[in-house]
């Protein structure tokens, strides 16, 4: 785990050591990040709306019943923001993105196309993974931004029209607005670069560390996927430690 986690941090080096050339690899940037927004938007859209009605419809009844259902809105902004959002997504986009790096990556190394770009001068982190890297930590901010809006407007629906609970949606949305500032929406797109990153060199250090045929790429993208997920679970916990440490 150690070994991982220090060849990671050294990849993580090592491309930003390479940075510099990210202009002339603007092109792959942009179609990276399309590929990304393209593969992810509408199971973004989908999981966002339903988790922000699901957690309406979990918590709406209860506050109802005390008499505070009007704080439906204040609950549920509050909690897309700062951690449904920004984990989820990046956890769809582990398993969507992730292992789609992983494996793209890995299946280079393993037919020896990674060597063949050295033989030709390229450097593989220049053209792989520094595309890769930019074009990922741009995309995942800008779903968690759209599925907090989605997220919002799920839990309105659930709210108005739930019998037990009964918000209005004009309600629900001033509710919403006395609880939520920019600060904790920032709060969420920060989260989410950090996750982006992370995601990122994870994914591309499993396909370039890729062995053993077919059956390595296999391996080496379902150790994408679960090295991200677990690293986003453990960063998020230090993450709100010190984001609730700063405000």
């Amino acid at each position: 785990m150690f070994h991982q986690i220090g060849e990671i941090i050294i990849l993580g080096w090592r491309t930003l050591c390479v940075s510099g050339h990210i202009w002339r690899q603007r092109r792959k940037v942009a179609e990276q990040l399309f590929e990304i927004g393209n593969a992810s938007l509408l199971m973004s859209c989908v999981l966002s709306l339903f988790i922000g009605g699901v957690l309406a419809l979990q918590s709406g009844p209860v506050l109802a019943e005390r008499g505070l259902a009007s704080v439906i809105g204040q609950l549920v902004g509050l909690s897309m923001c700062k951690e449904l959002a920004p984990v989820m997504m990046a956890i769809l986009i582990a398993g969507r993105i992730g292992s789609a790096m992983a494996a793209e990556i890995g299946s280079m190394r393993v037919y020896q196309e990674i060597d063949a770009l050295r033989t030709m001068n390229i450097n593989p982190l220049t053209y792989l993974v520094l595309p890769r890297i930019i074009a990922i930590s741009l995309a995942l901010p800008m779903l968690v931004i759209f599925a907090i809006l989605v997220g919002w407007m799920g839990g309105a629906f659930v709210a108005a029209f739930n019998h037990q609970i009964g918000v209005p949606i004009p309600l629900y949305f001033s509710n919403l607005k006395d609880a939520v500032d920019i600060g904790d929406v920032f709060n969420g797109i920060s989260k989410s670069f950090i996750f982006a990153l992370t995601i990122g060199l994870v994914s591309c250090q499993q396909g370039l560390d890729t062995i053993g045929g077919p059956r390595g790429i296999g391996r080496s993208v379902t150790k994408a996927v679960v090295n991200s997920i677990v690293l986003i679970l453990v960063l998020d916990y230090f993450l709100t430690r010190i984001l609730l440490y700063i405000d």
